[in-house]
């Protein structure tokens, strides 16, 4: 192909997890409708299901793991593996694509907890752009501790960054109060700042006008773009025909859920989801089912295969009353969107979060780790659209604690209502000329620029 013609060929290389696959997904259709070519690289052996549209080729590289090594793979382990299995492999592929299989590779955008891509895009003489897949608020507190900012571990009773307002021990991620709990899992965190300041974009999965100070606190280091909420579009601006999923799933959801709901009265159903990583106590699951039996009301309670063993016996089988549904598994996103739904207990993933503030469902945050804990601090005292819940003394949410937070939410207006506004923004920024949309195509005018 002539070079004047040449349509620029973006390689997405996503961490292999369900909640990194999803936004970089929905990102790469987002680019593929402003004419950019796509090519989406995963480890072999990661998905169950790919459906996307056909401007995105998935295409397979190595971390020097398979399906059934991968899943107890040390977190320090597999990305030390990763990085040198993930460098070559991914190097051969530029090469191959370049060769006539998709077209010379102009651009690596890469997940920031991959540093090494921006290596590769280096090395290929190639763009090089980082993607955040946590919010703008949560990548301030690891960047601080990057720079030195802030020493770990952090004990005192509260912490003032820049572009965040105070925060508790409860209210910072997990692996900044206490790292030695999950060996690794900081030195990942912190690493993804890596030459990130030479990257010549650094996107993230929210919305500037969700955390504004924030944004404008790490743009003085580095080109940070809010391009979120990278959710299907249908569920937002509807701008791209038939994006009505992400298309990519590493699990495979129950089909009865819809069915079950449609049967449900107007903001009647409590859902229940902790995602695709978090693993309950069996008393963190009997407080759980006991509180969801207390408020009396419908709910839909998402249990991993490999977390039902811990249900209380016969629960999903029927000593619920009637009133529930559990299921290993489900269109989160369909769940959300549907009128039946009042309100979401969650662990307060990003993704998880994003979704429902897209959606307008208020919230009850129970995090588990990670970022989850800043995340349910802007749930409930920034956008106050839910609560959080208190943990006791042994740092389990208990069955009075989480039946009264539920019934709070569920009651609460002006959270509905603030929920309703965030719906609003979300969709707006997506929407054509909105803030995200226009540093999508800022970067696609970039990319544009650089093949011509």
């Amino acid at each position: 192909m002539d070079k004047k013609e040449h349509k620029p060929h973006c390689l997405i290389l996503p961490y292999p997890s369900q909640g990194h696959i999803n936004p970089l997904i929905q990102f790469s259709k987002r680019l593929a409708h402003k004419g950019i070519t796509i090519t989406f690289a995963v480890p072999q052996g990661v998905l169950v299901s790919s459906a996307v549209n056909a401007d995105i080729a998935v295409e397979t590289i190595s971390d020097g793991y398979n399906a059934a090594t991968r899943a107890d793979a040390d977190p320090q382990e597999y990305l030390a593996s990763f990085k040198k299995a993930g460098t070559e492999s991914t190097s051969r592929l530029i090469e191959e694509l370049r060769e006539g299989r998709g077209g010379a590779v102009d651009c690596v955008v890469y997940d920031a907890f991959l540093p090494w891509g921006l290596a590769v895009a280096k090395s290929k003489g190639l763009f090089g752009a980082a993607f955040f897949t946590q919010t703008s608020s949560v990548n301030a507190v690891y960047y601080s501790v990057f720079k030195g900012l802030l020493k770990v571990p952090v004990s005192e009773r509260e912490t003032v960054l820049p572009g965040l307002p105070p925060l508790g021990v409860a209210d910072l991620p997990s692996f900044v109060v206490d790292p030695e709990k999950r060996p690794g899992m900081l030195e990942l965190l912190v690493g993804q700042f890596e030459g990130v300041e030479d990257s010549h974009f650094v996107f993230v999965n929210s919305v500037y006008e969700l955390e504004e100070e924030a944004n404008e606190w790490m743009k003085k280091s580095m080109s940070v773009k809010t391009i979120g909420p990278a959710i299907p579009s249908i569920y937002l601006d509807k701008r791209l025909q038939h994006d009505t999923n992400y298309g990519l799933s590493m699990f495979k959801p129950d089909d009865t859920c819809m069915k079950w709901l449609q049967q449900r009265p107007p903001k009647s159903v409590i859902y229940v989801s902790f995602g695709s990583i978090a693993k309950l106590e069996e008393r963190e699951m009997e407080e759980l089912a006991t509180a969801l039996k207390l408020t009396g009301r419908h709910f839909l309670w998402v249990v991993r295969s490999s977390e039902a063993s811990k249900l209380p016996a016969n629960f999903a089988g029927g000593a619920s009353g009637g009133k529930g549904l559990v299921v290993p598994w489900c269109s989160q996103l369909e769940v959300l969107a549907h009128d039946a739904v009042g309100c979401f207990v969650t662990h307060c993933g990003w993704n998880s979060t994003l979704e429902a503030l897209s959606l307008g469902v208020p919230m009850v945050g129970v995090p588990w780790w990670s970022d989850q804990s800043t995340n349910a601090k802007f749930v409930a005292d920034v956008w106050k659209v839910g609560v959080r819940a208190c943990p006791d003394e042994e740092g389990v949410v208990g069955r009075e604690e989480l039946a009264r937070c539920v019934e709070c939410v569920m009651e609460g207006e002006e959270m509905r209502e603030n929920a309703r506004k965030w719906k609003e923004l979300a969709k707006g920024a997506a929407d054509e000329g909105g803030s995200s949309d226009r540093n999508i195509h800022e970067f696609v005018s970039t990319l544009m620029g650089g093949v011509k």
